[in-house]
Parts: structure tokens; sequence; C-alpha cells
């Protein structure tokens, strides 16, 4: 370890944090109807269902993940998001899934790295 590697979940949490906010408010502006309707047209069953779970996570979930709030739990649901729109979405459709493989290894990250001490559960933690 050197003197950096506490800052590293702060830094990945600012990355993957902010990368599934701006996509979390584009599907919220999109509306639940608009995101489903992508959804069932990629063959996504239960689309409205999925549409929900990927605004919360994609908006709730990054922002406790920008805090530093529940980031261990917030972070293996976006990875199991990104799994998903790698296997079914990206994969059959021929695309390239840079974007998700990355932020499919960041929620991993911070999946390992959890809160870290630059953290608001840190703060909570201790009462400062």
């Amino acid at each position: 370890m050197n003197q950096l590697t506490p800052y590293a979940a702060f830094f990945m949490r600012l990355a993957v944090g902010g990368v599934f906010l701006h996509h979390g408010l584009m599907k919220y502006h999109t509306g639940i109807a608009g995101v489903a309707g992508f959804l069932h047209s990629v063959g996504v069953p239960f689309a409205t269902i999925g549409a929900v779970i990927l605004i919360v996570v994609e908006t709730i979930g990054a922002l406790c993940v920008l805090l530093g709030i529940f980031t261990r739990i917030w972070a293996v649901c976006m990875a199991i998001e990104m799994l998903v729109a790698i296997l079914a979405v990206q994969v059959p459709r021929g695309g390239n899934f840079e974007l998700e493989g990355l932020l499919f290894a960041g929620a991993i990250t911070l999946f390992a790295l959890g809160d870290g001490p630059l953290s608001i559960a840190v703060k909570l933690k201790h009462g400062s």
C-alpha cells in the first residue's frame, strides 16, 4: 500500500457513481414508459419493472455511491445491471460493450473497496 491507497475508493466512487447518475438522469427524464419500451424492444421480460429498477439503481444508487453510503450494496446492483446489459443487450446485438465492461469492473472494485475513508458513512459511524 502507498499513501494514496485510501483514496482509491473515493475516486472510483466518483467515476462509477458519476457515470451511473448521468445515465440514470437521462432515463428519469425519458420516463418509465420510454425506458420500458426500449427494454421491451430488446427482449427484456417484465420491462416496466426493469425500467423502475434501472432508474432507481442509476439515480438513487448512484447518489449513494457518490456519497459513500451503502456502497457495497449498490455496487452489487450496478454490477448485476452491467452484466445483464452486456449479456442481454450488447452481445446479442453485436454491440460494443466497453462502457458496460468498465462500469462492471468499477462496480466490482467498489464492492471490494467499500465506502472508503472519504465517505458520508464513515463520518456517520464516527459521529463527526
